[in-house]
């Protein structure tokens, strides 16, 4: 441990931006929980029924809105979504590396008509266009790898969309369907589930569990769409989402789950109740990537990546350098001292930090941070 880093270090130096930090209660309550053999019976069905139930109270979901849990991660939503949500043409807003491969998935889809898609630089934003015969609009609501976050609205005809009941109108499931990858900011942000039919996300962000297990949640006329093309097209077990749903109804997985994930995840969504909810978790990641942004925005050497403040992350903070700065020898010192997981994403090749501001992490923790890149700085900026 260097000596002139060893008063300012954070008291956890997990930084990353997923897997992101896991609180030690969590680890507990995988130590304590008592596993059966089957993930078809109790008590892993118990812990998946207070997953759903969680997330329900959490977003406050709108009455007939379902919560579907599945293996895989979001990257198998991207496809699942090409199979069963997608009825002909899409149109997507690409932001970034995660939005862009989420759109490559229905570009090679040959059952669906080539999608539309709307792309901008690294950095910046671009949302979707209503346009005449689209039937789903897909976007990322927090570009994880650029910390670009986009305003939550719903594209096409909002009227057949937006019951947030059982009774969905007939014709919902003709109508446009909004569909949001949340991966890396559900749980760290507040927003109106009515908002769009279909909300995804992975649990190793804002919920501080493992990678490989998704979570979504549907909308009656969402619901009605997986119903009606489940009946038409082919479609894997492993990506089918009618199957997700029947299982996910039984509080259970289609496929075995990695037990541990459940466990940390449910301990995570009882922590975020316990603390006031999403009011308490979204304070909690703002006030950590506002720290980043004023310390960045009031440095000679730095500056917010995203220059517009009105679609900065509050969870994925990202921070240019002069060129004359080695953020990498900074990124390699830090490590050795036990502050993890900063470097910019790796194929924007930009002279970066990308910091997590999940709930989980300390706001004292990211002030140290910001302390320790300080005292770094004149070992590795070129004169």
């Amino acid at each position: 441990m260097d000596n002139f880093l060893e008063k300012i270090l954070p008291r956890d130096g997990r930084f990353g931006s997923g897997p992101s930090k896991i609180r030690p209660e969590q680890m507990q309550a995988i130590a304590a929980a008592p596993f059966g053999t089957s993930h078809r019976k109790p008590p892993v069905k118990e812990i998946v029924g207070d997953i759903r139930s969680g997330l329900t109270d959490l977003f406050q979901l709108p009455a007939g809105y379902e919560v579907l849990i599945g293996n895989g991660g979001a990257s198998a939503l991207w496809d699942a979504v090409a199979f069963n949500l997608v009825e002909k043409h899409a149109q997507y807003a690409v932001m970034g590396e995660f939005s862009g491969k989420a759109a490559h998935a229905a570009q090679n889809a040959p059952w669906l008509e080539t999608p539309e898609v709307r792309t901008t630089v690294p950095g910046t934003i671009i949302t979707n266009e209503t346009t005449t015969g689209i039937d789903t609009y897909l976007y990322a609501h927090n570009e994880t790898s650029t910390g670009v976050c986009s305003p939550l609205r719903r594209y096409g005809d909002s009227a057949a969309g937006t019951t947030g009941g059982a009774t969905a109108s007939a014709a919902a499931a003709d109508a446009p369907l909004t569909i949001v990858d949340g991966t890396s900011i559900a749980g760290g942000y507040i927003f109106p589930a009515s908002e769009v039919d279909f909300y995804y996300f992975s649990t190793q962000k804002c919920f501080g569990a493992e990678g490989g297990l998704w979570v979504a949640f549907a909308s009656p006329a969402a619901v009605e769409r997986i119903e009606k093309i489940a009946k038409e097209r082919w479609i894997p077990d492993f990506l089918n989402l009618q199957i997700a749903l029947e299982n996910s109804r039984k509080n259970q997985t289609y496929n075995t789950p990695a037990i541990g994930t459940l466990t940390l995840l449910s301990s995570q969504i009882k922590w975020m109740l316990e603390i006031g909810g999403m009011e308490a978790t979204a304070a909690r990641s703002r006030a950590n990537s506002q720290a980043v942004y004023e310390w960045a925005e009031q440095h000679p050497l730095a500056t917010p990546f995203v220059k517009d403040p009105a679609y900065r992350s509050p969870v994925v903070a990202t921070v240019d350098f002069v060129a004359e700065v080695d953020t990498k020898g900074i990124i390699q010192r830090l490590r050795e001292n036990g502050v993890l997981d900063i470097d910019s994403y790796r194929s924007l090749g930009r002279n970066q930090f990308r910091i997590g501001a999940f709930p989980a992490i300390d706001t004292e923790d990211i002030v140290k941070l910001l302390q320790c890149i300080d005292a770094c700085l004149p070992l590795y900026t070129k004169a």
